[in-house]
């Protein structure tokens, strides 16, 4: 029996991965938690490693794999070509590497659909953000960073504190320390 593994990805912490693949017997899976746009998908990396010839990597649906249609298909192409099968469960789509001109063009099509879907999401996000402005309603995401902690992050860098060291002390990002740097 051919080796068969899952990669899963969910938006965010608190998200359910158990019904992505339900049902599905595999020896391994590799879960991500992050947005579909976030080029750091270390679970995936590990899963692209792993894979070899023969195995089979079963995906919930196309848009759990990749950011954009090109994505896509540089994964799924880069994975045919050393031999492992791609199955998408939603789409009920396999892909070997000897697909027909018109089994390309679908897979071709079901990834820019599911690209289109993540901008038209993103677009209403944006107009529902507005209309909230508009009604005084919408108050913007919580800085990560109290003004104390501002100020803490200041005061340290002055003194000759790595800002990567900081980051990780207090749970944010590089940039989020470089952005309380700017900062009036």
């Amino acid at each position: 029996m051919e080796p068969h593994f899952a990669y899963i990805r969910v938006s965010s912490t608190d998200q359910n991965e158990s019904r992505q693949l339900e049902g599905v017997e595999v020896q391994k899976t590799f879960i991500d938690r992050c947005s579909g746009k976030d080029t750091e998908r270390p679970e995936l990396q590990r899963a692209l490693e792993h894979l070899r010839e023969g195995d089979t990597l079963h995906v919930h649906s196309i848009d759990r794999l990749a950011r954009n249609l090109q994505d896509l298909q540089s994964i799924v192409e880069g994975l045919n070509e050393r031999g492992v099968t791609v199955k998408f469960h939603t789409e009920n789509l396999t892909f070997t590497g000897d697909e027909s001109p018109m089994q390309k063009l679908m897979f071709q099509m079901m990834g820019a659909f599911a690209q289109f879907e993540r901008s038209l999401i993103k677009e209403r996000q944006r107009e529902g953000i507005e209309a909230a402005k508009k009604r005084g309603v919408y108050k913007g995401r919580k800085p990560a960073l109290t003004p104390e902690q501002v100020e803490e992050v200041k005061n340290r860098v002055v003194q000759g504190a790595n800002k990567a060291s900081l980051a990780r002390e207090l749970g944010v990002s590089r940039q989020t320390i470089y952005a309380a740097l700017r900062a009036n």
